[in-house]
């Protein structure tokens, strides 16, 4: 089958390359080490004697971001050195500004063409393959058999849609699964999905996800919130944010807040895209109303305005700690996935979500069981639970509340790789 994927790969690339260059248009950024995509990396240290050297590919910033406390974990035990690869654009300036003192490069992760990824192989020379979550490179997997070198998928997981693709699939995809060394299954769910595809049962841990176990960081101080506040024109009153929306539910929450706005509640609204280069469009948008509005990438604002819009990246956790009550984005239908609950929860803010989640399911569905979360079917119904709860400041702080402590009862999934990654070296 290798072969098969082999010859379709570059006329299936061809095909969609227009695509891809718009959004390498629409999103900027791509231009810099364009040449990693050919597995030119940039020239790395020699490897180094009793020194063990881990390729860590992560995808994108959210990837990138729970991978934090591992990377400082390998860092400390100064018997491994790391390499890190990601995809996006977004997520490379931020693994080059977050990380460099604990790898010894970044890059971008080569296509899986056989010559992009044998050149980036020959490049890197890593004893152990790390990737996040549900990342199958079949190219990428091959070099890492044909050299002898172990594979560990970690936080691994598939979504619905993944899951039912794969499951079409599995004749093709089931040589690729058994190259995999080792799977760290995100939810029990997730390890029988694996096992359902043909992966041997002894293969298959469950950890927990890893995102449980991200790095807060510090808390801003009252005084820093109100500063923050200020910058991005939000004043006194609740602060409803959309954390990680996507098209469409930027209107949807538009109506919820001038219900709110109609019944009385003093609040403003803070959206924050999932992708920043959105913001031509929800400028568009705002523009059509009569709510005033500042866009955080223009700066401080000078005045309050009713809508502020988060159009910057990495700044997730800190906006989170402004909010009120939040709803997850990526999670009102047609949208089935969901962004993460799991930042939301561990600070200590009231959550809503759309009815799948499918990207967090288990996650999900233990936040709203733990009272931390309210799951609603539709716009209907965000907009009603919305309202009341924005009411009810009791409600809110026990919902708060609640999700501190599933955060913390949540945790040890890094410690838990930590120790698996140890054991393959």
């Amino acid at each position: 089958m290798l072969w098969v994927y082999r010859i379709l790969f570059l006329p299936l690339f061809i095909l969609s390359l227009p695509y891809y260059l718009q959004r390498i248009l629409k999103r900027g950024g791509y231009k810099k080490d364009f040449s990693h995509r050919f597995g030119l990396m940039s020239p790395l240290p020699e490897k180094r004697k009793s020194v063990s050297r881990i390729w860590i590919q992560a995808v994108s910033v959210g990837e990138l971001l729970a991978i934090e406390p591992i990377l400082i974990a390998l860092k400390e035990s100064n018997s491994v050195e790391v390499f890190l690869t990601t995809t996006t654009s977004t997520g490379y300036v931020l693994a080059r500004e977050r990380y460099a003192d604990l790898v010894i490069g970044v890059g971008y992760f080569p296509w899986d063409f056989w010559p992009c990824s044998a050149c980036g192989w020959r490049r890197v020379k890593p004893d152990l393959v790390i990737l996040t979550e549900g990342e199958l490179w079949p190219e990428h997997l091959h070099q890492a058999q044909k050299r002898g070198v172990k594979v560990l998928l970690i936080n691994a997981r598939l979504s619905d849609h993944t899951f039912a693709r794969l499951k079409k699939m599995n004749w093709a995809i089931h040589g690729f699964l058994k190259t995999i060394t080792r799977i760290l299954a995100s939810s029990e769910s997730d390890a029988k999905r694996f096992c359902h595809l043909g992966v041997d049962v002894s293969r298959v841990v469950t950890t927990g996800n890893i995102k449980v176990d991200f790095a807060m960081g510090e808390h801003l101080s009252e005084d820093e919130i109100e500063i923050l506040k200020e910058e991005l024109g939000l004043g006194e009153g609740l602060v409803l944010l959309g954390s990680s929306v996507w098209p469409g539910e930027e209107e949807t929450l538009l109506e919820l807040f001038r219900e709110a706005r109609r019944q009385g509640i003093e609040c403003q609204l803070f959206l924050v895209p999932r992708h920043a280069e959105r913001r031509e469009d929800i400028l568009r948008l705002l523009n059509g109303t009569t709510f005033s509005h500042h866009f955080r990438s223009k700066g401080a604002a000078s005045e309050k305005v009713d809508i502020a819009v988060g159009d910057t990246t990495g700044e997730l956790r800190k906006f989170v700690q402004l909010a009120d009550l939040v709803f997850v984005g990526k999670s009102l239908p047609p949208y089935r996935e969901g962004q993460t609950p799991i930042e939301t929860a561990a600070f200590g803010k009231p959550l809503l979500f759309g009815p799948e989640m499918s990207n967090f399911r288990s996650i999900a569905r233990s936040l709203v069981r733990c009272g931390a979360a309210v799951s609603v079917e539709d716009a209907e119904g965000l907009q009603r639970e919305a309202v009341a709860l924005l009411k009810e400041s009791d409600s809110r702080r026990k919902m708060g509340e609640a999700g501190v402590l599933w955060h913390r009862s949540s945790q040890g999934a890094v410690k838990k790789t930590i120790a698996y990654i140890e054991d393959l070296l």
